[in-house]
């Protein structure tokens, strides 16, 4: 490299922040991901045997997405090309694909492909890959933040190894950190910083497994400290780093596992951890009143007679928040939660009509019995209907001993818990009344 060179890469590097200066430069220096690129995991043994073929790496962001894919071009010994489906059109990606082409007939490396965002290429674009793919001419490397078995074409993902990210632990964090702080020519080895242990773990916990948020947050503390020996504490950390910005989909991913958190998690009792993934979802900005729907549906669903008080509050609740509305609607909506989560619980009415509607669509119909049927109208009578009929208010304890189904069937069966355990009970005594 000429000096010219060295001075021009010098100056790159001087404008380029924390994060991208310290992106790794081997497989060995890559943190994180363990699960896939460990030793003897998929991935490492996939470039052992020189067989890398086309992969979706879907993940949150700052988990090492796109470095990886850079190092997967080293280790392969290809040509590195990227496209961001943010900007990047159908006549960018043509000329990329012929690039790839024209290098491969004239004998020349292989081309990895790296598309950010894949999911926001439309079907025409993503279509427009497949033949490439599947002919070996690039090696596709995907980037997603969205789920791939929904945001991505069945045809590519069937032609793709699915690698999942996961956020950077927090120890790993801390390596980089450290890292970061010991290296001279690309971190800030050439500052004196001393941090504490609170610091440390103040920042490897707020960065939410995103290494490029610690990183930026080291780097802002301590390029805006007035001394010239920097103290990095827990304040310092605490002043450097920008409030977060929630990474939720109010239609995608996010949304539904979090419902199903939420959801799993009353149904299971626990009101604390109700109550997180309530906080998670209303600062995500989800829909109140898909919050609303749901705590009803699940105080029938998962409550239902053991509590008979959780659908009324629930109601009340759906009521309130769009009377009152947020931030204050919050408040109303941490009572249902934690009263449904403390509440007995029951999925004996939900069991019942799922039994029952399964018999109605795959059993032959039963007619309704001729003393239970409509005798208000002229001719009725000369059916016969009604006849027989005793009036329940008129019987013994209200209960009018008589056939109401024609046939045997028990679809109701209350738990021993909560106020079912009152109406096991009494319907007991009602059975026995009926003659069953």
């Amino acid at each position: 490299m000429s000096l010219f060179e060295q001075s021009e890469a010098a100056n790159l590097r001087a404008v380029q922040p924390l994060a991208a200066r310290m992106r790794p430069k081997t497989l060995d220096e890559f943190v994180g991901q363990q699960h896939f690129l460990g030793e003897g995991k998929l991935l490492r043994r996939l470039l052992k045997a020189n067989r890398l073929g086309s992969v979706i790496f879907y993940g949150p962001p700052g988990t090492g997405k796109t470095t990886l894919a850079q190092l997967l071009a080293s280790e392969t010994k290809s040509r590195f090309r990227q496209l961001s489906a943010v900007t990047s059109g159908v006549k960018d990606l043509r000329e990329v694909l012929q690039d790839a082409r024209d290098e491969a007939a004239t004998g020349g490396r292989r081309t990895l492909l790296f598309i950010d965002e894949i999911h926001r290429f439309n079907k025409t674009q993503q279509d427009a890959l497949l033949p490439d793919v599947e002919n070996g001419i690039v090696t596709l490397v995907g980037a997603t933040t969205a789920n791939p078995f929904f945001a991505v074409v069945n045809a590519l993902v069937s032609r793709s190894q699915i690698f999942q990210f996961q956020p950077i632990s927090t120890d790993d964090v801390k390596t980089l950190l450290k890292r970061a702080l010991s290296d001279k020519p690309r971190g800030l080895g050439k500052y004196d910083v001393e941090i504490t242990d609170n610091a440390m773990d103040y920042l490897a916990e707020v960065c939410d497994g995103d290494a490029r948020r610690a990183l930026s947050t080291l780097e802002i503390g301590v390029l805006s400290s007035d001394e010239r020996s920097v103290q990095f504490t827990r304040e310092l950390a605490a002043e450097s780093v920008q409030r977060k910005a929630i990474e939720y989909d109010p239609t995608g991913d996010e949304h539904y596992d979090a419902a199903s958190a939420l959801i799993k998690s009353i149904r299971s009792s626990d009101s604390d951890a109700g109550l997180y993934w309530l906080a998670r979802m209303l600062e995500g900005g989800e829909d109140v009143r898909f919050l609303c729907r749901r705590l009803v549906i699940l105080a029938s669903e998962d409550i239902g007679n053991a509590d008979p008080h959780a659908l009324p509050l629930a109601v009340s609740t759906m009521q309130a928040c769009e009377f009152v509305g947020l931030p204050e609607c919050q408040l109303t909506l941490s009572q249902c939660v934690t009263y449904l989560a403390c509440a007995p619980k029951s999925n004996a009415a939900t069991v019942a009509i799922g039994e029952a509607i399964a018999d109605v669509r795959e059993g032959r119909l039963l007619p309704v019995p001729r003393h239970l049927r409509d005798a208000h109208y002229g001719g009725a009578k000369q059916l016969g209907h009604g006849e027989g009929y005793e009036y329940a208010h008129n019987a013994e304890d209200g209960v009018a001993a008589q056939d109401y189904l024609g046939v045997e069937r028990e679809y109701y069966r209350p738990v021993d818990r909560g106020f079912e355990k009152e109406l096991a009970a009494r319907l007991v005594l009602i059975r026995e009344r009926l003659g069953r």
